[in-house]
């Protein structure tokens, strides 16, 4: 970048303050569009005398070169400008560390909630009456939690466990049909029922080898085998007591497309359980985002677009519509381009406003243990477009989502 006089910047003229590192200023961002003679003033009180611009990217052209025979203009000794944003800085650190040990909380409860599903799953056959009990408190806390407040939040998590299997799949797509579930304002028993459901999907797919089920290209007979988990499921739940029948019905028909074209009843349209219609959503766009071979993994944009227009025929339109609106314009997961030329992964949702989202910045120069957490509307940022991780570096991706998986947490919220 070219490097100009401070005496010469004005607002509009887009600045990098790299080489100083975050810690050297007092400003949110390393890269900015100046927006106050009260940031300039600051530069100054730094000691800066000349500091790098992006012609590109300013809405405002430097002010001409001072002539040499102009007298210097009378120097401001005041500090408070700079005093001020230090302040302001601090406290947004400040808020950075909540916000970081607030997701370090979710990643907590989620690798519980993990655990107990994977409980469940264990002691589904010899122990199904323990098993239910477990399930039905794993559902019943967030049903709760969504069903008690306002609105929700989704958060990605990022726990350490690199392994997926059942139990991350599960919590996902519970997760996921209870968000679009209360979108559509079910009632609490049936968000029981739609939770209760989608936590026991698939647990047929324990009796199916793992070689089929990470098979892409399953032969015929190999398809039907795969085919078959709905069937092990109904049967691996057999002896929950009083089992309800919507819950067995999310079990059966998570698989039924809407144009009669799924398994195992080619069931179509309205013949499909509601619940099970909102599961089988849930369900394909957590296998897109997170299939077998993550070299296969769709960005949640690309997910949520798949499902709409190619795979549009399959499910409930009005649904899908609802899904949508439900994880927003940036799901989280979502790598963007920021306004500053900078790349950030989406991490929590604003339901109040889904155009500004929590975001990770990418900074090579800080830890990826202390990046950087922006909540876009206390920042002069917007999100200029998604991205495809297949188009950024390497190094980038690792840093912003380095298991490669997206697990979803949702908290309920008061606005």
């Amino acid at each position: 970048m070219p490097r100009i006089s401070v005496d010469r910047l004005r607002p509009g003229v887009f600045i990098s303050l790299v080489s100083l590192g975050w810690m050297g200023h007092p400003f949110l961002l390393n890269r900015f569009c100046l927006s106050s003679e009260k940031q300039i003033q600051a530069l100054r009180e730094m000691g800066i005398t000349e500091i790098e611009w992006d012609p590109a990217r300013s809405t405002a052209e430097p002010l001409p070169p001072r002539a040499a025979n102009l007298p210097a203009p009378e120097p401001d000794f005041g500090t408070a400008a700079l005093a001020g944003m230090q302040d302001e800085k601090r406290a947004r650190i400040e808020r950075v560390r909540e916000q970081r040990e607030g997701l370090a909380r979710r990643e907590r409860l989620f690798e519980q909630q993990a655990v107990a599903a994977g409980d469940v799953f264990r002691s589904l056959l010899s122990r199904p009456q323990d098993a239910q009990r477990q399930a039905n408190a794993l559902v019943g806390s967030l049903v709760e939690n969504l069903l008690g407040n306002d609105s929700m939040v989704i958060h990605l998590v990022n726990q350490k466990s690199r392994e997926g299997g059942l139990a991350f799949h599960a919590l996902n797509v519970m997760a996921l049909s209870l968000m679009l579930g209360k979108t559509l304002g079910l009632s609490e028993e049936e968000m029981r029922h739609l939770g209760l459901g989608a936590l026991l999907h698939d647990i047929g797919k324990q009796e199916i080898p793992p070689r089929i089920l990470r098979n892409a290209r399953r032969t015929g007979p190999e398809e039907d085998f795969y085919r078959a988990h709905v069937g092990y499921g109904i049967k691996a739940v057999s002896n929950m007591r009083d089992l309800p029948v919507p819950v067995r019905n999310v079990i059966a028909c998570h698989h039924e497309f809407f144009d009669g074209s799924g398994f195992p009843n080619r069931l179509a349209g309205e013949k499909i359980p509601r619940l099970a219609r909102i599961a089988a959503i849930a369900n394909r766009y957590d296998n897109l985002c997170n299939p077998f071979d993550l070299r296969e993994a769709k960005a949640p944009a690309e997910a949520l677009r798949q499902i709409f227009r190619a795979e549009s025929k399959h499910y409930d339109e009005q649904l899908v519509q609802l899904f949508i609106r439900t994880l927003g314009v940036y799901p989280p997961g979502t790598f963007v381009a920021l306004s500053n030329g900078g790349v950030g992964m989406v991490v929590e949702t604003n339901p109040a406003n889904l155009l500004h989202p929590l975001v990770m910045l990418h900074d090579p120069d800080i830890p990826r243990s202390e990046a950087m957490l922006v909540d876009l509307r206390d920042a002069d940022l917007k999100v200029e477009a998604a991205l495809s991780p297949a188009t950024l570096p390497v190094e980038t991706v690792e840093y912003l989502a380095p298991r490669g998986r997206l697990d979803y947490f949702v908290d309920g919220s008061r606005n």
